[in-house]
């Protein structure tokens, strides 16, 4: 499947901007399940300098800067995409079991494990906690195979959590998300993230985007599409594994991925320091998700 995505973000200020600082974390990564073709960055007004690297986790990020007065800002992320459709099938009721992992996780000198270890760790936004360990340990008995109690905890959280944009921000504790049983995706990654690290079981947070599909008959909105957030596990066995908890599933052909970090905070689309701007900018963003083998 060839998907074309358009991710625009604009940003207008109350006053003017003397000159501003960013990073965007904008472009689809190559992966073991998807295949970057093609990917430009456009930003208005046109930036002093503009660098592209891979950031630590690998990631490919966008420095620019500009240093002439403005009150607008729009950066515009343009990628084609390959991500095959028929998915290599998993028997998640196999393979390695829960015991069995951790033992691999602390002994383990295989390359991949000693790599994912530092998924183990707090990260900015996620501080592992008994009371996140014992919601998710009803999952995971020591017998059970590791991939299958992941599964089971992505489908409790889709279950037993009400999504509501109007009820966190990204500041919202994760306290508040468990007490109240509400979220977006962002909320519901840090949380299952936060659940599988506190029982240590490496984890990490996935940002990219998700294709939707309007009812039959309909046409597609523009701009309908949508950033997205779901995690990766890693199995000492299998590697690392990508559920989706706001969708109950695994990640699938219509999940494209951006970046991989510790948490939203390692892969912001965009982030950065302005000299100027007055009170809180008006932000607009818009995603499309074009199937071009349509």
């Amino acid at each position: 499947m060839l998907y074309r995505i358009r991710h625009v973000t604009e940003y207008s200020y109350p006053a003017r901007v003397s000159s501003c600082y960013n990073v965007a974390r904008v472009c689809p990564r190559d992966t073991d399940r998807q295949s970057l073709i093609r990917h430009h960055v456009y930003v208005n007004p046109y930036p002093a300098t503009i660098n592209r690297r891979e950031d630590y986790f690998g990631n490919l990020a966008y420095h620019f800067d500009i240093q002439k007065p403005h009150q607008d800002l729009t950066i515009t992320a343009e990628s084609d995409v390959d991500v095959p459709e028929g998915q290599p099938y998993l028997e998640l009721d196999l393979g390695m079991s829960v015991a069995e992992a951790r033992e691999a996780y602390l002994y383990s000198n295989a390359p991949d494990v000693l790599c994912a270890r530092e998924f183990l760790l707090d990260s900015p936004m996620i501080r592992r906690d008994s009371t996140l360990a014992e919601y998710a340990r009803p999952s995971f008995d020591d017998n059970r195979p590791l991939n299958a109690a992941v599964r089971e905890l992505t489908g409790r959280i889709f279950d037993e959590f009400t999504f509501d944009p109007s009820f966190t921000t990204v500041a919202t504790p994760l306290s508040e998300v468990l007490a109240h049983r509400r979220g977006v995706c962002q909320d519901f990654a840090h949380l299952q993230i936060a659940c599988l690290r506190s029982l240590g079981i490496p984890a990490r947070y996935v940002s990219g985007y998700l294709e939707t599909l309007p009812p039959p008959g309909q046409k597609k909105m523009v701009g309908a599409d949508a950033t997205h957030a779901w995690i990766s596990c890693f199995s000492p066995q299998e590697g690392w594994l990508e559920f989706d908890p706001t969708n109950n599933t695994m990640a699938n052909h219509q999940h494209i991925v951006t970046a991989y970090g510790r948490d939203f905070f390692d892969v912001t689309p965009i982030k950065g320091v302005i000299y100027g701007g007055g009170d809180i900018p008006g932000l607009r963003v818009s995603v499309d998700v074009q199937r071009l083998s349509d």
